[in-house]
Formats: C-alpha cells, structure tokens, sequence
C-alpha cells in the first residue's frame, strides 16, 4: 500500500471507491439515487481537480500495487482535507470495502495529518455521518475525541454528522499504544 497525493488521473478512482464507500456503509441511510446524486455533487471532475491543485486541499490516495486476481490495484482509498489558518479539517477519508483492515485508512489519516500540520495547522478536526458507527470508531480508536455536531447535505438531503478534533501529537501517540 503507498499513500500519495492525487493526480488528475486518480478522479475516476476517487469517485468509485466514494461510491462503493456510500453503498456500503449508508444502505439504511442513503438510497441508490441519492448516492449518485452525492458522489455528482461532491466529486465532479472540475470540483475534484481544483481540490487536487489547491494549496490549503490536501487530497491523497491509498494505492494498491497488489498483482494477484483477487486484490484491486490502483486507487483503494482516498482522503480530502482543508487547512484554516489555525485548524485542519478531514473532510473526507473513505476506503474501498473490499480492502478495509489492511491499514489503508490509518495510513491516509496519518498522511492527511500531517499535510495539514506542514500547512500550520495546530488542531485537526474530523467530520463524518452520524450513522456511519464504522467511521466514528475509527477516529475514536485514534485519539479523536467528539466534540459537536451539524448538518451536512447530501443528494439533496439533509443528514447529522459528528466533528472530532485531534490535539497536536495525540495521533501518533495513540498509535503505538497497545
């Protein structure tokens, strides 16, 4: 697994792996059409190429060099993050199904950390559905801890969402705890 920052050949990888993300994880919550509609909204080609050549937007990419049948190659993951004058934002961090477990998203949370922090920031907060029960223990297994939450809109449709914030250091620390 490699974590890069993305290209504008990755914009189709990107919006599989969101797509297969939402169907997966949002089945209760999201109808098929208001998937599409989402990952429309949220990663049009000019929206995702001018978030990959900002410089306050990280956007990188979880990719897979695996060579066997089974295993997808390329583009397994990807996370979108902004940087504020004094606090990171992870907008967006998503995973392919099939390759949860093996570290990919761990892997691109630290690398969006830290290319939020070369950008000044001291804080990192985290965004993610209310529903999503998967992704709000990841971020609680690494050290984020809830501190509000909000709307997000969605398809056309309104959903709550949870923001965690990560103090300076606390990422790696809780890393190499048992």
């Amino acid at each position: 697994m490699r974590v890069r920052e993305a290209a504008r050949e990755d914009l189709e990888g990107i919006r599989a792996v969101a797509e297969a993300s939402w169907e997966r994880d949002y089945t209760d919550l999201l109808t098929r059409d208001t998937v599409t509609s989402g990952v429309n909204d949220w990663y049009d080609e000019e929206t995702l190429r001018d978030q990959i050549a900002g410089e306050r937007t990280p956007v990188l990419v979880a990719e897979s060099e695996a060579e066997q049948d089974d295993v997808r190659r390329g583009v397994v993951g990807f996370a979108h993050g902004y940087a504020d004058v004094d606090v990171g934002h992870v907008l967006r961090l998503y995973v392919h199904p099939a390759e949860r477990r093996a570290g990919a998203g761990e892997q691109l949370l630290s690398a969006t950390v830290a290319a939020l922090r070369e950008r000044g920031v001291d804080e990192v907060n985290a965004t993610v559905l209310a529903a999503n029960e998967q992704g709000r223990a990841f971020y609680e297994s690494l050290g984020f801890e809830q501190v509000d939450e909000a709307e997000t809109t969605i398809g056309g449709e309104t959903h709550p969402e949870v923001r965690y914030a990560l103090e300076e250091g606390t990422l790696e620390a809780s890393r190499r705890e048992p």
